[in-house]
């Protein structure tokens, strides 16, 4: 745990040891010892589509996952096995969680959204045994459990359902006696998909210790977390990495209340509500969310919140955000960055040192990450490079699952590639220049999207941007920008040049976007980054519609 009041940087990562006990159990870590020691403490506030909000006490949650991981082994299903929670964020989503983990289960979150071919590749690609869901999930497991021999049983919680078995009723005739099973710190908790925006998703099997590998980054990006009075939430899924171990299980190992509410669909005047209603003071917002609650006048005048810290990860913020959020947060954005397969390794954090502008901060302590070649040798300060961390990590995966060359792949020597490209300055801000096939090679030089997207945003009319790069026989490739503008501003020739000349006279003559196409939406993941590949394709078959016009 790092310190909770302002230290030096430096002396924090020179003093600082992992303390990773030989056997652990994430359940009985972020649950159990809780409701042991004050089984009232208040662990989540869920708030329901209708605005309502219930309270539940950690005592309340530890019971109840006892009795459903007494219902698992009911059903046979034994250390090892793979369960799945197809949910949004909701007190039984949290519950399944912990459940699985005490029953030393290996838990697959899914994404409520998912369509019947993401949810039948990812519990045939895990061999998952039991799913637990709601009404629309059923259905749609309904379309393809024929499909899935080794799914035992589906339970839903919204009752009883074709195809599926009413959770709660068989939950009350389970005891809420169950010992957690004693788990070592390295055995499987926990298989997360990658986003796949290239071929099929790849499983990230995390082990129980990787809830401690996360919580020096988290307490780094929230301020020095935990403080008095701190409360937590998020709108990003608890289904990816960044909701389940960047806020909700980080919050539960520290004792601290999280916010529950996943929005049907988000809207920005609804956040800052919630961000008053429910008076919290630590926030993970993903950069889509940062930009669409940019678009609200004034919010600092119309809403009384009283914000603590502000986490943001996923893709480079840029100096217009940051300055956004100083005005209407009055704090500095702590962006942070990872990956699923090894995540919150680099991280901001105001309370210990100085924003620099480009940078996404630096090595959270425990960390080993530099900036590597492609024989994974670290290159000189200032130099571009692969992004790398350096293994043993205990927030790094474990492998990819039933994918043992796709994990070899991902390593050169004991050097983790992420995959993304950046630089290290001497005092070891890092900075992100772009994915390895998102960087843009033009008459020479080598652009990363990320500037020019900031520098985009700055002008008035921009909602949202995304820069990739299209063939070019005379420059290798040229800089394409697709835009989304303001509902006040419409497309045109004249507004193009406009924001041409916008982007040439901030960064460079040859950074500017020489192609500019308007949309009315970016093409995302279900994680809010720009598919960067579609966009591309998307782009070249506009080009070429064009050409032959």
């Amino acid at each position: 745990m790092l310190p909770t009041a302002p230290a030096n940087y430096d002396d924090i990562c020179e003093q600082f040891n992992w303390s990773i006990p030989p056997r652990y159990n994430i359940g009985a870590d972020a649950c159990t010892k809780w409701a042991e020691q004050d089984p009232g403490r208040l662990a989540l506030i869920y708030v329901g589509p209708d605005g309502k909000a219930i309270n539940h006490t950690f005592g309340q949650l530890h019971e109840a996952s006892n009795r459903f991981a007494n219902l698992l082994r009911s059903v046979g299903v034994a250390p090892g096995d793979r369960v799945a929670v197809l949910l949004p964020q909701a007190p039984e989503t949290a519950m399944a969680h912990i459940a699985i983990y005490k029953s030393g289960c290996i838990a697959i979150p899914l994404f409520s959204l998912f369509g019947a071919e993401a949810l039948q590749y990812r519990l045939a690609d895990s061999g998952a045994k039991v799913i637990i869901t709601n009404r629309d999930g059923a259905a749609k497991l309904a379309d393809i459990r024929e499909r899935l021999p080794d799914l035992q049983a589906v339970y839903s919680i919204d009752g009883e359902l074709p195809g599926a078995r009413d959770l709660h009723r068989e939950m009350a005739q389970q005891s809420n006696d169950f010992t957690a099973v004693d788990t070592a710190a390295d055995d499987p908790a926990v298989i997360i998909y990658t986003s796949g925006t290239t071929g099929q998703p790849k499983g990230a099997l995390h082990a129980h210790r990787v809830l401690l590998g996360h919580l020096p980054g988290v307490e780094m990006s929230h301020n020095l977390f935990p403080q008095e009075g701190d409360r937590m939430w998020t709108p990003a899924d608890w289904a990816w990495i960044g909701g389940l171990f960047d806020v909700l299980l980080p919050a539960w190992h520290h004792g601290i209340t999280v916010v529950a509410h996943r929005f049907q669909k988000f809207t920005p005047e609804a956040a800052f509500q919630l961000l008053q209603d429910f008076e919290i003071r630590n926030t993970f917002l993903p950069p889509t969310a940062l930009k669409m609650m940019r678009a609200v006048a004034s919010p600092e005048q119309r809403w009384n919140y009283r914000v603590r810290s502000v986490a943001s990860g996923g893709e480079t913020l840029g100096s217009e955000l940051l300055d956004w959020g100083r005005r209407t947060f009055g704090l500095t954005i702590n962006e942070f960055y990872g990956q699923t397969e090894c995540n919150m390794t680099v991280s901001s954090c105001a309370d210990l040192m100085p924003t620099r502008a480009g940078a996404i901060g630096r090595p959270v302590p425990g960390h080993r990450v530099a900036i590597v070649d492609e024989q994974g040798a670290v290159v000189q300060p200032g130099m571009s490079g692969n992004i790398a961390v350096l293994r043993p990590d205990p927030v790094m995966f474990l492998q990819y699952w039933n994918n043992l060359r796709a994990t070899g792949e991902k390593f050169i020597g004991d050097w983790l590639l992420t995959g993304d490209v950046g630089t290290m300055d001497d005092d070891g801000y890092i900075s992100f220049v772009g994915r390895n096939d998102d960087v843009i090679t033009s008459a020479g030089y080598r652009i990363g999207p990320g500037e020019i997207e900031d520098s985009i945003l700055q002008h008035p009319a921009v909602k949202m941007a995304a820069v990739v790069g299209a063939p070019d026989a005379q420059r290798t490739e040229i800089v394409v920008a697709v835009v989304v503008l303001h509902e006040t501003h419409q497309p045109g020739e004249a507004l193009k040049r406009e924001i041409q000349e916008h982007v040439k006279v901030r960064l460079a003559a040859h950074e500017y976007p020489r192609e500019i196409f308007f949309v009315d939406e970016l093409p995302m993941t279900t994680t809010g980054k720009v598919i960067r590949r579609e966009l591309r394709d998307t782009v070249a078959q506009w080009r070429a519609s064009q050409d032959k016009t």
